[in-house]
């Protein structure tokens, strides 16, 4: 159904307009079809101080927005037309569920917005990005309520051991991948893939490679509507990079190819080795010199440079290898059609539309810059020292965007000004903070 025949239906009576704010939660109200009509056509009106919030709605400072030349006004949401889908449980008649982003000023801090520009500027350079993104995550048989009573410590998760690819757990948690799949049906997601992954209760779930916006709409989608259905059934789950001590990091992989306008691949050459060709190199070329400027960006909160903790199963570097899952950027593929790069460092915490919106810039300004990549890393890259590497603490990581030229020409000065000044309000707020293993460690005798 479009979103005119929705409108058109005298069944309808509500729908949803959501936006995506900064950490990738789904904001929105419910509106009724009569004002629906109005909305399509000239927008809704929404606080660009949405996007100063955290996720427990802790207010961050966003210069301009929520400072003290801030006013907290409206700004138009437009909406998205070809992103119309149904909710999964709600009844017909108030199940539309339609995306939207930013216009004007504040398209310049809006994460939809901003991965439509970078798209658009691949298209104007004749480059067409296809790619699909994996997302981790962890299940718990615990409520957010009963996770809060143990203090987030000795929590049940939803298997007992680490289980990667274990067909035992996957068919014990048959009920739970089977609701994953009917959700994603009427919210159009093309769920490619399901497993269990290398922790208890840890999961992954893929998407299919697509272009434009679709594969950043879907991972949102599933994202905010895979912790919808845990929360529906008394569970949850988290996204936390690191959740505790003894877990493996958790991110979102994003797999990407280029093709030209006639849809022909341009990472594929027969002749060349592996079928890498020019233009996939010069692709490669273009992460190594730019994604360590962006860390910011694929890990964005405190938590997220917990994920490079020793021992665990994270990126080593800005590396790159052919069928190498110790490097950052792993070749997969064999052929034109499935020739492509993985991104490995973007945080399962990291927002969806920044992360494809910086990978798919970095590998375009490589193309146009013509950027030669460092030698391939074979053999364990954890046992060999990057040539470049990214930022490796949320303040290093803060200063890179902000003095990045690249950042600024691609992703917008505006973007880097605001996001670096959230992201500096969450670490300071942080800073303050005396973690319970400090005490532990220091409380009698330090």
């Amino acid at each position: 159904m479009t979103l005119d025949d929705y409108m058109a239906d005298p069944a309808s009576r509500f729908a949803t307009v959501a936006m995506t704010d900064t950490n990738g939660l789904l904001r929105g109200q419910m509106v009724s079809a009569n004002s629906l009509k109005g909305i399509a056509k000239n927008g809704m009106g929404m606080a660009p101080a949405q996007l100063a919030l955290d996720p427990t709605d802790a207010m961050l400072i966003i210069p301009g927005v929520n400072d003290d030349k801030g006013d907290f006004h409206d700004d138009p949401l437009q909406l998205d037309p070809a992103s119309v889908r149904r909710l999964p449980w709600s009844k017909a008649g108030h199940d539309l569920l339609v995306l939207s982003n930013y216009t004007g000023a504040s398209s310049q801090i809006c994460p939809r917005a901003i991965l439509k520009s970078v798209l658009a500027r691949a298209g104007e350079a004749g480059l067409v990005p296809k790619y699909g993104m994996e997302l981790e995550y962890t299940l718990f048989d615990e409520t957010p309520e009963s996770a809060k009573a143990k203090g987030y410590r000795n929590l049940k998760t939803a298997t007992a051991h680490a289980s990667h690819d274990l067909i035992l757990y996957q068919v014990v948690q048959t009920e739970w991948y089977e609701a994953v799949a009917a959700m994603c049906e009427p919210l159009k997601i093309d769920l490619a893939k399901m497993h269990e992954e290398i922790g208890a209760g840890f999961m992954e779930a893929c998407i299919g490679a697509g272009e434009g916006m679709e594969p950043a709409d879907q991972l949102v989608l599933l994202k905010n509507f895979i912790r919808a259905l845990a929360l529906r059934q008394g569970r949850s789950v988290t996204f936390m990079p690191r959740w505790n001590e003894k877990a493996d990091s958790q991110s979102i992989h994003l797999h990407i190819s280029l093709k030209d306008k006639t849809g022909r691949s341009l990472f594929w050459d027969a002749k060349e080795k592996n079928g890498v060709s020019r233009t996939f190199r010069h692709f490669l070329g273009g992460l190594q010199a730019y994604v360590g400027d962006t860390t910011l960006v694929f890990q964005p909160t405190v938590n997220s440079y917990r994920r490079f903790a020793p021992g665990t199963f994270a990126p080593p570097g800005l590396t790159w290898g052919f069928e190498n899952r110790t490097t950052c950027f792993r070749l997969v593929g064999h052929d034109a059609g499935s020739l492509r790069v993985e991104n490995r460092l973007p945080g399962a915490d990291s927002n969806p539309y920044l992360s494809a919106a910086a990978t798919i810039a970095a590998g375009v300004a490589g193309v146009i810059g013509e950027i030669e990549p460092d030698p391939e890393t074979i053999g364990s890259g954890y046992a060999q020292q990057p040539a470049r590497d990214f930022a490796r603490s949320m303040p290093e990581a803060i200063d890179r965007l902000r003095g990045s030229a690249f950042a600024k020409d691609w992703l917008g000065a505006r973007f880097v000004e605001a996001f670096t000044a959230t992201r500096e309000s969450q670490h300071n707020e942080f800073r303050r903070k005396v973690p319970d293993v400090e005490l532990e460690r220091f409380f009698d005798l330090g």
